[in-house]
């Protein structure tokens, strides 16, 4: 095994979740959004407010394709990643991709708390969360079903998922 992307919606756990699988594995973790801020010397919402988001997503990539140099790493990404130019077909190609795959109701109940923390949600209520929500993911599960594993986010732990991985 190489590096593991692990791919998802905004709220789903992919920090956390990943994290956790590589201490299990006893890989490296990056979080490619932290990544990405510590690069730019500035977070990913003034990024957004800045410099908009197609020249975000442009430094998300180079970030992601920077990860090739890695070795045995867990690699959580952005929301969008992999539904911005190839991101998904590359992830795939050069290491295993894991979708943490969440309902909308339940990244709804994650997101209600923190979404002023995130750039795309700043400015919207309750009502417009929901349908963001629900439009969103449904524009992303193309790119999200990609992935080599898909996985229950509410069922499945990193203990789990990394036995299914070794075995």
């Amino acid at each position: 095994m190489n590096n593991i992307y692990i791919t998802g919606f905004m709220g789903s756990g992919k920090s956390t979740f990943g994290a956790e699988l590589a201490k299990i594995l006893g890989y490296s973790f990056t979080d490619l959004d932290t990544s990405i801020e510590e690069k730019a010397g500035k977070s990913i919402a003034e990024i957004f407010e800045k410099e908009g988001e197609e020249a975000f997503r442009k430094i998300e990539q180079d970030a992601l394709k920077e990860t090739e140099k890695l070795k045995d790493h867990v690699i959580s990404t952005g929301g969008g990643t992999p539904c911005f130019f190839d991101n998904m077909t590359w992830m795939n190609a050069h290491g295993k991709t894991v979708y943490i795959k969440l309902f909308d109701s339940e990244l709804y109940k994650r997101l209600s708390d923190d979404n002023k923390e995130r750039p795309l949600l700043k400015d919207i209520d309750d009502e417009e969360l929901r349908g963001f929500i629900y439009k969103t993911l449904r524009q992303r599960a193309l790119y999200y079903h990609q992935a080599q594993i898909i996985i229950d986010g509410t069922q499945m732990s990193a203990e789990l998922l990394a036995e299914k991985l070794k075995g």
